[in-house]
């Protein structure tokens, strides 16, 4: 996926400058508190642009500077390459998790969505 699959308005002007949508994206990550996750389609829903897929782009190109791990897959399986690091994040923020069943590959745990899930409503605090 290249530039031009990002909304029109985040397209940079300066080759160097970081796309307007995805500044957006990552001002939402930044404002998701410890211990909620928002899905990657509740991200581009709260912007009213661009969907999960180009969200998941912005994070995976910007993300690292901004708490990557609140932003999620909505079937709230860790990410993939980054699931122990995420897990560690998880847990210091107390996350709320499902325990992996034994058939679960790596018995790795997913987030509890039901729990863990922020709508954007009354903000709780962030970092």
């Amino acid at each position: 996926m290249s530039e031009k699959s990002l909304p029109r308005a985040g397209r940079p002007e300066h080759p160097d400058a970081l796309p307007e949508y995805a500044e957006r994206v990552l001002e939402v990550a930044e404002l998701i508190p410890r211990g909620r996750v928002m899905t990657y389609g509740d991200v581009a829903e709260w912007l009213e642009e661009g969907g999960p897929r180009q969200v998941g782009r912005v994070m995976a190109l910007y993300g690292g500077a901004v708490p990557w791990w609140r932003v999620v897959s909505a079937g709230g399986v860790l990410l993939p390459g980054h699931e122990l690091e995420a897990l560690d994040h998880y847990r210091a923020e107390g996350t709320p998790l499902k325990e992996a069943s034994r058939s679960a590959e790596g018995h790795l745990p997913r987030l509890d969505m039901k729990r863990a899930r922020w709508d954007g409503g009354e903000h709780e605090g962030h970092t």
